[in-house]
């Protein structure tokens, strides 16, 4: 007949080694079962040990979303810088045109006035000062004649 809790242990006196090592092994089993125990038991270092790994997965979530912000932001600031490029150039172009139009208006205007005008406007142009002078007395002019109109004279 064969003992039940131990495997291969057949009824009958055992010798004094074989009890030996029956025990030591029986404590090493022992001994793991305790610890298992002890540490599924231990819920204050568990939970630590549960902090600890939810602090480094957060740690590496932060490095992960600052990295992308980052990496968004510069997509931004280069998006907005070729819409600024873009607008300048834009821009640009129309400043261009408007001053070609102006241009052409001028020319446009400075051929349909009679040739007399256009010189005295030339030479206005070429040295101003004489039709400053000749404004400013004709303003005066006009300042005294409202003058004396509104004094009824």
């Amino acid at each position: 007949m064969t003992d039940k809790t131990t495997p291969g242990v057949a009824d009958g006196a055992k010798s004094p080694e074989e009890l030996r090592r029956q025990i030591e092994e029986t404590r090493g089993q022992l001994g793991d079962t305790v610890e298992e125990l002890a540490s599924k038991a231990d819920v204050k270092g568990r939970a630590m040990a549960r902090a600890a790994d939810l602090k480094d997965k957060a740690g590496a979530m932060t490095v992960q979303l600052r990295s992308s912000a980052a990496e968004a932001g510069h997509a931004v600031q280069d998006r907005a810088s070729r819409a600024g490029h873009a607008v300048q150039g834009r821009a640009s172009e129309v400043g261009h045109t408007v001053q070609d139009k102006a241009s052409h208006a001028g020319h446009a205007v400075e051929h349909s006035v009679p040739r007399p005008v256009r010189t005295v406007v030339q030479a206005a142009l070429r040295n101003p000062r004489p039709v400053l002078v000749v404004g400013a007395v004709v303003g005066v002019v006009v300042v005294e004649e409202m003058v004396r109109r509104r004094n009824g004279r």
